[in-house]
């Protein structure tokens, strides 16, 4: 099968590699800046083994694919999507893996609706450098939007035969945002107190802000007319190693930008739309912008 990789950094690079490795043929596009300095391989380190796997590389879609994976961060996505022309080679399948929620309705005007297969990912991965990757923690696991799995099923096993979890799920709404109340606190904690997942579990008062914001997560997800089960991703995230930290956490120690508009806004906006009080994620979002500001 043909791929496309639009956003080429720990979970593209990690998606792309996988699929390179099996025999797919793989094209990351990339910004015409970082064009040349890209290797014509993925490299791949973490536990399901270390490898490396030849890819294409282009600034802008060429060629007819099977799969268009967005995997940009989520402020990126409008601009990212300036190298798929919108009449330009045949798109069977756009699966996007972004955080958040709002990107789905964006992507469904800008392509054809029925090829559009949300889904989400946990892992944490990481781009090193250009190319090379590396897997930290001990799983993947893919969730994909049923509407797709006539199409996708192929490709879900050959990224189960790397190591991967993937699941097809019929409830799109409760995958979304079962993601989200999953990832939005982790990340929020982690992120105002600058803590791993162990230290966060170590500190009664920055375990209570996180339990809090699962609550409020989960109150907001199920307003919205998702059936998420706060239990069970309360005891997810316990089962999280120890070092795990969160990738907005990575951002914001880096000086990137973090994707709090797309992790904590759709819990505030919905909070306001359903009369949902949510002060503790309020509290989480103010504390890492007042860190960005200084």
């Amino acid at each position: 099968m043909r791929h496309a990789i639009l956003g080429a950094g720990g979970v593209g690079g990690l998606i792309g590699a996988a699929l390179a490795h099996q025999g797919d043929q793989v094209t990351l596009l990339l910004r015409p800046e970082t064009l040349r300095q890209h290797p014509s391989y993925l490299r791949l380190e973490g536990p399901f083994g270390n490898f490396q796997a030849p890819v294409r590389t282009d600034a802008e879609l060429c060629e007819p694919v099977d799969v268009l994976w967005v995997t940009v961060k989520a402020y990126q996505l409008v601009a990212a999507l300036r190298a798929v022309p919108r009449n330009g080679p045949r798109i069977v399948t756009v699966v996007p893996l972004l955080n958040g929620i709002d990107h789905v309705a964006l992507l469904r005007s800008n392509f054809n609706h029925e090829s559009v297969v949300p889904g989400t990912i946990a892992v944490e991965s990481e781009r090193v450098a250009p190319g090379h990757i590396i897997q930290r923690s001990p799983f993947v696991r893919l969730a994909l939007s049923a509407t797709g799995e006539r199409q996708m099923e192929g490709v879900a096993r050959r990224l189960r035969h790397v190591g991967f979890s993937c699941e097809f799920q019929a409830d799109e709404k409760t995958m979304l945002w079962s993601k989200l109340a999953f990832l939005a606190p982790f990340a929020l904690a982690t992120t105002a107190g600058d803590k791993s997942k162990q230290e966060i579990f170590a500190d009664p008062v920055w375990r209570a802000r996180l339990e809090s914001t699962v609550r409020e997560a989960c109150a907001v997800a199920a307003a919205e007319g998702a059936s998420v089960d706060q239990l069970k991703l309360q005891t997810m995230i316990e089962g999280l190693p120890g070092t795990m930290r969160s990738s907005m956490q990575k951002d914001v120690s880096a000086g990137r930008i973090p994707e709090i508009g797309a992790i904590g806004g759709p819990i505030v906006r919905a909070g306001t739309i359903h009369g949902i009080d949510v002060p503790t994620t309020r509290e989480l979002i103010a504390t890492i912008e007042d860190r960005l500001r200084h």
